[in-house]
């Protein structure tokens, strides 16, 4: 289902910008994240081979959609799908919190102090589960081709902002709009893939946006080479920034953003900052929670 495209012109003044600004509203689609789109489409894919025992890691929002999602076809399945959530202790309560009314028999989580190492044992010892890794699944990248094509007809488009941990989405934009440039936003506590064109910042050792985890960023190299052939940028933001950010978005259009959503708009304001001037209307993808 397409998620709502909203311009936003009064946010667009307030910023200086000359051409038009969109909020591309992933938090309100079913599931209230993009992650509800990549999630979904891989179990589907997963239990079409055969797979009925599935693993993830997560900061929330993952989780939340693989437990809700697996619930609710569980509804309708005589054989169970089980899955396992591995959430590290610096997780988001409410988003776990959120997600503890689908847990079951079948569906279960985690907390443990390294999330993605257990993960690796799990499925290391049990090669029946699969694991719901996005960064190293190739389906990711399909599971967002429908979102690119939500996208592609905007008039006079020139760039999107996106907020990433493991650059997945990035990698899944760049691939389906060619002629459309990748800017990527990370925070000062955690950015393998934005830390590679944005050096002026000052480490924090944690961030508001807690739903940008990944340290690794397996796939960066990849994201990297597609930011450049775009011409697009990556920017390391803040804490500051992102209160900033969400202060004259709430402001100007009322809409009250989380820390995570609220980095592709500071992703933007650095970059105008930083001298950057679009000739086409840009995006600003609000993920969700």
């Amino acid at each position: 289902m397409p998620t709502p495209l909203k311009q936003q012109q009064s946010l667009a003044h307030a910023l200086g910008l000359q051409k038009a600004l969109y909020f591309k509203r992933e938090d309100e689609g079913p599931f209230h994240s993009h992650k509800g789109r990549i999630i979904p489409y891989l179990i589907d894919q997963y239990i079409q081979e055969g797979f009925t025992h599935f693993a993830l890691s997560s900061s929330g929002n993952a989780g939340y959609v693989g437990a809700r999602y697996i619930h609710e076809i569980n509804k309708q399945r005589q054989e169970k799908i089980s899955l396992d959530i591995y959430f590290g202790a610096q997780a988001h309560p409410e988003k776990v919190n959120r997600l503890q009314q689908y847990v079951s028999e079948h569906i279960h989580t985690h907390t443990v102090a390294r999330p993605l190492q257990e993960l690796h044992k799990l499925i290391h010892n049990n090669p029946i589960i699969k694991s719901l890794r996005q960064s190293k699944d190739p389906f990711a990248v399909q599971s967002l081709a429908p979102l690119a094509e939500e996208l592609i007809g905007i008039p006079d488009l020139h760039a999107i902002f996106i907020p990433t941990s493991s650059g997945t989405t990035a990698r899944a934009l760049g691939t389906y709009m060619k002629k459309v440039e990748i800017h990527i936003v990370q925070t000062t506590a955690t950015h393998p893939i934005a830390g590679m064109f944005d050096t002026q910042f000052e480490e924090e050792s944690r961030s508001d946006a807690s739903a940008i985890v990944d340290r690794i960023a397996y796939q960066k190299e990849i994201v990297k080479e597609i930011i450049k052939k775009s011409n697009g940028n990556g920017w390391v933001i803040s804490n500051a920034e992102i209160k900033q950010a969400q202060s004259i978005v709430e402001i100007h259009t009322g809409i009250a953003l989380s820390p995570t959503s609220a980095l592709s708009v500071a992703g933007l304001q650095k970059a105008l900052r930083s001298g950057y001037t679009p000739s086409g209307s840009i995006i600003c993808l609000i993920t969700g929670a």
